[in-house]
């Protein structure tokens, strides 16, 4: 076997938890191939590199060692790709950790009102502040 599908190499390297999940960020465009947007179906091989738009503006660079077409072990998946994503600087660590603390805090505008467990956050909140 010298290429695969994008979507189920993306699923077998556990670079995303489904291979739905691999097609749906190629169908939005947060997935390319040698500079190009991919989609689900595209043929990769071996020295491809791989761009994946992560969340908070980061985007993670992969090199395709191998193809696989079959779910293998996590430690084995890493085998597949080198990682070439440069380490985060400790500002954008410092970042993402306050935007993580502050996303617990919002709730989404769609959610209606607040149920039991949201309001006595809330209380909590409140009684807090005061």
């Amino acid at each position: 076997m010298d290429s695969v599908r994008l979507d189920i190499w993306l699923d077998v390297a556990c670079l995303f938890r489904t291979r739905s999940e691999a097609q749906k960020a190629c169908k939005a465009g947060k997935v390319d191939v040698n500079g190009q947007p991919a989609k689900p179906h595209r043929e990769i091989k071996s020295g491809d590199e791989i761009v994946i738009s992560r969340p908070l503006g980061r985007k993670q660079r992969l090199l395709v060692y191998a193809i696989g077409d079959t779910h293998i072990a996590r430690k084995e998946a890493r085998g597949l790709y080198e990682d070439l994503t440069p380490p985060a600087t400790p500002e954008e660590v410092e970042q993402r950790r306050i935007d993580r603390l502050a996303r617990a805090f919002l709730r989404p505008q769609s959610a209606g009102s607040p149920d039991k467990r949201e309001r006595r956050q809330l209380r909590r909140m409140k009684e807090g502040s005061e």
